[in-house]
């Protein structure tokens, strides 16, 4: 035992010489490289907004927008920030987004054909873009501002010239579409810590909520099962929605606030539609890395061809220090190597003498969790 905890001694000394020297290459899938990978376009489009038009979404962290048919493609911008959850405004003329390019993340609007983004919020607190007033004066988003004991979400609007941000309602309020006639909102309440856990039916799972601006009633959604139901989204007479409700998938569904009929608009099985928006009579998501729109006067669907080229410097080839991102230390059988994981690598060094050797060199995969075995 005092052997044990002797070798253990001089072996975290030895890496703690070593570490500060770990370096490794650096490269990216060619999935990632901006490069279209295959014929059906670029993957990893994510979180689609449509106008009548154009089709607006995030990749690489940066804003972008085409025609529907995939042409015409720009950038809108080219930060190292994180911009996210973009909105057309009701005409298309403007794009709402939030980007944390100032240190928090705040609200932004910038023209859709391109232009200098404009911020509207300065609030210490982090804000969550989720849409637009019907006039287009307002943009509406989620901030857990002013909020306390526990800080929790709720939803203001701010004006698109610029001003004092108002507060919509009093209560929980992570995401929210406002009705047709600017009446009513479609309210989710809840900000889940993992939105993409398959079937779960625990406490962070809330019917979504219509909300009467006029007297703040509240009409809840069907939810007898606790589905996890999120992105709403409120076109003309129906809401629709994304909901695992049938088989633990999730799907496009859609509501009734009149007759309260409620009907599965999509029946994908496997992997799960993971983003949605429309406009008019369509429907724009997000599924299995593709955008897809979708016809609500037939249903019928088809997958977007966006060729995405552009520059990417985050995607180079690079040398990258991991010293500091080391986990899962296991000692050889005979003592004199240590096995470690370091940024998705597997790397083995020497207690004593010798060199650092990369094991797996797998830029394009995560390997975790490395033991061992008791023959060496």
């Amino acid at each position: 035992m005092l052997y044990f905890f002797g070798l253990a001694k001089k072996l975290f000394m030895r890496l703690n010489r070593i570490f500060p020297r770990l370096v490794i290459v650096f490269t990216t899938a060619c999935i990632l490289s901006g490069f279209p990978s295959i014929a059906q376009g670029t993957r990893l489009l994510r979180q689609p907004t449509v106008s009548a038009n154009q089709i607006a979404f995030i990749y690489g962290a940066d804003l972008w927008v085409s025609d529907l048919n995939g042409q015409n493609l720009l950038r809108l911008t080219s930060t190292p920030a994180v911009e996210s959850d973009p909105h057309f405004s009701p005409d298309g003329k403007w794009i709402a987004f939030s980007s944390n390019r100032s240190g928090n993340r705040a609200v932004y609007v910038v023209p859709s054909t391109g232009g200098e983004a404009i911020r509207l919020t300065w609030y210490p607190s982090g804000d969550i873009v989720r849409g637009w007033t019907p006039d287009g004066k307002q943009i509406l988003y989620a901030s857990d501002r002013e909020s306390a004991p526990t800080a929790f979400s709720r939803l203001w609007t701010v004006p698109l010239e610029g001003g004092p941000s108002k507060l919509v309602t009093k209560q929980w309020g992570h995401d929210a579409r406002y009705s047709p006639d600017g009446k009513q909102l479609i309210v989710d309440r809840m900000d889940r810590w993992d939105v993409e856990w398959r079937a779960y039916r625990g406490g962070q799972n809330t019917p979504l909520v219509i909300l009467n601006l006029a007297d703040f009633s509240e009409t809840l959604l069907p939810n007898e099962h606790r589905s996890t139901d999120i992105r709403p989204v409120w076109l003309g007479d129906k809401i629709y929605f994304i909901s695992d409700r049938n088989g633990g998938v999730a799907n496009i569904w859609a509501y009734g606030p009149k007759d309260k009929s409620l009907q599965q608009i999509t029946r994908f099985k496997g992997s799960d539609v993971k983003w949605l928006s429309g406009y008019a009579n369509q429907l724009v998501y997000e599924r299995d890395g593709y955008l897809h729109q979708l016809d609500l006067s037939n249903n019928n669907s088809k997958q977007l061809a966006i060729h995405v080229i552009g520059d990417f410097p985050w995607a180079e080839t690079r040398w990258e220090d991991v010293s500091k991102r080391i986990s899962s230390v296991a000692v050889s059988p005979t003592g004199k190597r240590a096995i470690v994981e370091a940024r998705g690598d597997v790397f083995t060094l020497p207690v004593e003498k010798g060199d650092v050797r990369n094991i797996t060199q797998s830029s394009d995969a995560a390997d975790r969790a490395p033991i061992w075995s008791p023959q060496g």
